[in-house]
């Protein structure tokens, strides 16, 4: 008998892009949707690194192709995620999640700083929202979600550019969602608390930091990266079928609680 919730939230036959897909948040959540059906394009900067991560999905059953391409390449994006479809067969689900930071106080940031972290988390992500739009939309619909952050709410300091970026990213998923809601496109994001990545890993080598900021966590850890995976299926499913243009928060409470 068909189970009418595990069937909700299942991905079996989407097909997936997933960009910045070879490390961190966006390899996690990539070997996620797999895990849950989708067949997966694996895109990112990094060719070697890509297969690795292609080579995970593929060894617990699940289908990945993989495109190298970087975000800051605008042309190369969509010729990138114009190919994953055609290897897949179509698209249905992207995760924008490619994104760079460099801790800097704003006195001292430069216009190559603004200009690289904004054209890569904010402008990269607008134009690959953009080609797989165009894509879904000769699909019949599909799911878009765009990686956000606590600096999409809140105020960091050091980080006014990918403060602007993340901040921008949220207003632009709400503007994407009414938009296209009537091509059947849903495009929602995930703000994600403190998590130790490669990205982030420059505020965990301080013991001091660490201890007083999960002291801020009511849940008293920082996330482990399986935490976000459970956000992105609900997202990029039927469970989530009447919600768009929201922000997610998987934060440990550390928003509700300041």
């Amino acid at each position: 008998m068909r189970d009418p919730v595990t069937a909700d939230f299942s991905l079996e036959g989407r097909r997936a892009v997933v960009t910045g897909a070879s490390r961190g948040i966006g390899r996690t959540l990539a070997e996620g949707l797999a895990r849950f059906g989708a067949e997966v394009a694996l895109l990112a900067r990094s060719a070697e690194v890509l297969a690795e991560a292609q080579s995970a999905i593929e060894a617990a059953g699940g289908r990945a192709v993989v495109h190298v391409a970087d975000v800051l390449d605008i042309a190369g994006l969509r010729q990138a995620i114009e190919r994953a479809a055609a290897d897949l067969g179509g698209l249905d689900i992207l995760v924008n999640n490619a994104g760079t930071e460099q801790v800097c106080p704003s006195l001292e940031v430069s216009e190559e700083i603004w200009d690289r972290i904004l054209d890569t988390n904010l402008k990269g992500a607008f134009f690959a929202a953009q080609t797989a739009a165009r894509i879904m939309k000769e699909c019949g619909g599909g799911a878009i979600v765009n990686i956000c952050s606590l600096t999409s709410r809140v105020g960091v300091p050091g980080a006014a550019p990918y403060g602007a970026s993340k901040s921008g990213l949220l207003g632009l998923t709400r503007t994407l969602a009414t938009e296209w809601a009537k091509l059947g496109i849903r495009v929602n994001a995930i703000g994600p608390g403190y998590f130790r990545t490669e990205l982030t890993e420059v505020f965990y080598r301080d013991p001091a930091w660490q201890e007083a900021m999960r002291a801020r966590i009511p849940a008293g850890r920082f996330g482990d990266l399986e935490d976000l995976v459970g956000a992105a299926v609900f997202l990029c499913s039927d469970a989530s079928r009447y919600v768009t243009g929201q922000i997610l928060y998987v934060d440990g409470g550390y928003l509700a609680a300041i």
